[in-house]
C-alpha cells in the first residue's frame, strides 16, 4: 500500500520554535513510518521556509486527493469564462453513475435537478463525490485542462488524466492521477500563500477545506483539542488484484498550530 500524507504548515505562531525543530520531526516521522507493511510518502512545509520530504521521488496515486487540484482549475475557469459560483448546472440521469460513491446521486438518484457550481465543489472536497467530481471534469473544467492549470502554477511532479469513471472502469488508471508527496504540499502553500485565483474563489476553497469534517482520523486527528485550524482533503483508493489497499491519502494546510503537543503524538 502506498501512502502519503502531505502538509503545507503555514504558522501564525511558533513559527522559530518549528522551525527549529525540523529534525526532530524528521526523526520522529521515520520513527513512526519504519517497518510499515506501506510505501510511506511524507512531505511538509514550514512556513515557506523548511521543506522535510520523506520518501520524495516515488509517484503516489492521489486518489480523491486530486479534486483539490480540480477545485482550483474550476475556479480559475470561472474568473476566466466570467461564470460564478452561484450559477448552476442542470444534472441529467446519465451524469450519475449508479456504480460509484456519490452522495450526490443518493440524495437525487433520478436526475433532473439544477446544482450551484458551490454545491459541487462542497460535494468534491468534503464528501469525495465521484459523480460530482465528473460533473466538473464535464461542464466546467476538464482532466487536460486541470493539469496545464496545475502546472502553470510551476509543479511538474505529479499528473491528472483520468476522471472518475476512467478509474472506475480500469482500476490501473488509478495510478495515473499520481504526485509527489512535496508537490502536493507545494501546491497546498502556493493556494495559501499566492494570489493564484480570485479572493472570492480561494476564500470559498480555504472555507469549503477548512470545515471538512472527514478523515479526522488523518492529519486532523493529532491536532483535536488544540487551537490549530486545519484544511485538508483525503483521498482512500480501493484494493488492487493483490487485495492491497491502492492509497490512503491526506493533503493539509495548517493555520495556526501548537507544534509541540503535534510533535508529541
Amino acid at each position: 500500500m502506498r501512502v502519503f500524507y502531505c502538509m503545507s504548515l503555514i504558522f501564525t505562531v511558533f513559527v522559530t520554535t518549528a522551525c527549529g525543530r525540523a529534525g526532530d520531526l524528521e526523526q520522529r516521522l521515520m520513527e513512526i513510518v519504519s517497518g510499515k507493511d506501506a510505501e510511506v510518502g511524507i512531505a511538509v512545509i514550514f512556513n515557506g521556509k523548511d521543506t522535510l520530504a520523506l520518501n520524495n521521488c516515488n509517484h503516489y496515486p492521489m486518489m480523491s486527493v486530486f479534486k483539490f487540484h480540480q477545485a482550483l482549475a474550476v475556479a480559475d475557469h470561472l474568473a476566466k469564462s466570467g461564470k460564478h459560483l452561484s450559477d448552476r448546472i442542470h444534472i441529467e440521469p446519465e451524469d450519475l453513475q449508479k456504480d460509484t460513491y456519490s452522495p450526490l446521486r443518493d440524495k437525487f438518484p433520478d436526475g433532473n435537478f439544477d446544482i450551484s457550481i458551490a454545491e459541487l465543489l462542497q460535494y468534491t472536497l468534503q464528501l469525495s463525490d465521484n459523480n460530482a467530481c465528473d460533473i466538473l471534469f464535464k461542464y466546467i473544467a476538464g482532466v487536460n485542462e486541470t493539469d496545464d492549470f496545475i502546472r502553470s502554477l510551476g509543479l511538474e511532479k505529479f499528473s491528472i488524466s483520468a476522471n472518475e469513471d476512467d478509474m472506475h472502469k480500469d482500476l490501473s488508471r488509478c495510478y495515473d492521477n499520481w504526485s509527489t508527496p512535496l508537490d502536493a504540499a507545494r501546491l497546498l502553500e502556493i493556494f495559501i500563500t499566492q494570489d493564484v485565483l480570485q479572493e472570492e474563489y480561494g476564500d470559498f476553497i480555504r472555507k469549503t477545506m477548512t470545515e471538512c469534517t472527514t478523515g479526522q482520523d488523518r492529519l486532523v486527528k493529532p491536532l483535536l483539542g488544540t487551537d490549530a485550524a486545519i484544511g485538508h482533503k483525503t483521498g482512500t483508493g480501493d484494493r488492487n488484484a493483490e487485495g492491497k489497499l491502492i492509497g490512503t491519502n491526506d493533503i493539509g494546510f495548517i493555520s495556526q498550530a501548537v507544534y509541540e503537543y503535534a510533535i508529541a503524538q
